[in-house]
């Protein structure tokens, strides 16, 4: 990345952690990175990837109903599954309103 797009990048990065908090506020620590290789071991292929396809490599833990915070249901096995990255990226993004976030914005603009 050439250095005004990463000064740019860096910039969304840091507001955006101000915002919601820094990944490791939000529960991706040292434990969570371990629990989810261990997850990957045990669930090699993405579960998320279109049926009729062959299923690539999950490489993510996705959380199936978002824990926004939530840490009983951030630690909840049964809600996690593995998926490969445009999968995950996709459900990420559909479920947050995309890279402009929209549902968020209207959830946060209806509650005032």
């Amino acid at each position: 990345m050439c250095p005004p797009h990463a000064s740019a990048q860096a910039a969304r990065t840091a507001a955006s952690d101000a915002r919601r908090g820094s990944a490791h506020q939000r529960g991706y620590t040292k434990a969570w990175a371990r629990a989810r290789a261990r997850f990957l071991r045990e669930h090699p292929l993405c579960v998320m990837c279109a049926p009729g396809t062959a299923p690539h490599a999950a490489t993510e833990v996705d959380h199936r109903i978002p824990h926004r915070g939530d840490q009983a249901l951030f630690w909840d096995e049964g809600n996690w599954q593995g998926g490969c990255k445009p999968a995950h990226s996709a459900k990420t993004a559909r479920e947050n309103g995309g890279f402009g976030n929209a549902v968020r914005q209207a959830v946060q603009e209806a509650r005032g």
